[in-house]
């Protein structure tokens, strides 16, 4: 069964088990996910209603996005833990002889790769979602101001962690140009961040 059909409490019982096969990976794409529907929502509860009409066009486009990214981050999730049972896999491979060792060798940083790309995808959609929850936290209904201040909090969480991963990924990587494009990659989708969380924390205490 794929991470994102499972019950909530089945979700947190593997991520509470000790297998380690469902993460912080796993759980840092929830997240996002989360943040991103809670986005939609304010947009649902924006779209046509009275004083927020001139919003409309950008909400609209906003709720499209948002549900968008809800979804490809619910699906990420299984893909870290594809991506981790390839790490593990690859470690487990045979390593008796060189050409063994040599093909293991190969096999993990290749996994890696992986491991590390796919956080950083995931790093770069709860970016998304921020920016979302910013438009929605300016332009939608204030009587939803508290999901829009959640919802940048959620995804700057998934972002954050994401980002972990990532970085400790990227500790294991033996090609050099991979690796420092990757981290470049990852310190432009965190610039910028603590002033987006920042932005939308205002506007909410402002309605406070």
């Amino acid at each position: 069964m794929m991470i994102k059909d499972q019950s909530i409490s089945t979700f947190l019982d593997e991520l509470a088990s000790s297998s380690s096969i469902l993460g912080g990976g796993g759980a840092a794409a929830i997240m996002g996910a989360v943040g991103a529907a809670l986005a939609s929502m304010v947009c649902s509860l924006s779209l046509g209603k009275e004083n927020y009409e001139a919003g409309d066009v950008e909400l609209q486009a906003a709720m499209k996005k948002a549900n968008a990214l809800s979804a490809q981050l619910s699906d990420m999730s299984q893909a870290d833990v594809d991506a981790f049972n390839g790490v593990m896999s690859a470690y487990g491979m045979a390593k008796d002889s060189d050409e063994e060792k040599a093909a293991r060798s190969q096999a993990i940083q290749t996994a890696l790769k992986e491991a590390t790309d796919v956080p950083l995808a995931c790093a770069k959609l709860a970016r998304e979602v921020m920016a979302i929850s910013k438009l929605v936290a300016e332009k939608g209904n204030k009587n939803a101001i508290t999901e829009s201040g959640i919802s940048v909090l959620v995804a700057y969480a998934a972002l954050r962690s994401a980002a972990l991963n990532v970085t400790i990924n990227i500790g294991h990587i033996k090609d050099e140009a991979f690796a420092c494009d990757r981290q470049k990659q990852l310190e432009q989708v965190l610039e910028g961040s603590d002033d987006l969380l920042a932005a939308v924390n205002s506007a909410v205490k402002e309605c406070l």
